[in-house]
């Protein structure tokens, strides 16, 4: 997991201003970073973590299948470099993990057992609840 990088050839960065904490400082500097990293475009991938990591993004991916991840949270230009980046690479390790292969099991007799009494409980206090007609007598 340690070994996976950031191929620098993928990733674009553009500064934009920021909305939120910084004073007087956000309406002059652009501290907000917004990261592009071209998926398709990227070495070091196969197409399993190509594939999983565009699922992890969901709607960061846009149709040409560039990832953007956009940092405005803290006030210099640099953290939130950091953190863009941090972030990217937080998916790509994340994407480079295969999900275990899943086995098809059977419920166990208890189990089967448990819910056939959980149903049948529910029932009776279904009928419990219905309105009896009323005989004439009463």
């Amino acid at each position: 997991m340690s070994d996976i990088a950031i191929d620098e050839n993928a990733v674009e960065e553009h500064f934009i201003r920021a909305t939120g904490p910084g004073g007087q400082n956000v309406n002059k500097v652009a501290t907000s970073v917004q990261l592009r990293y071209a998926i398709d475009r990227a070495r070091g991938l196969d197409r399993g973590s190509r594939r999983r990591l565009k699922l992890l993004a969901g709607k960061r991916v846009n149709r040409e299948g560039v990832l953007v991840i956009t940092a405005h949270r803290l006030r210099s230009q640099e953290r939130n470099r950091d953190d863009a980046r941090a972030r990217l690479l937080d998916l790509l390790q994340r994407a480079a993990v295969p999900p275990r292969p899943r086995f098809a099991t059977r419920p166990t007799r208890s189990s089967r057992e448990d819910r056939l009494k959980s149903k049948h409980a529910r029932s009776k206090v279904k009928r419990l609840r219905q309105a009896r007609p009323k005989s004439e007598d009463e």
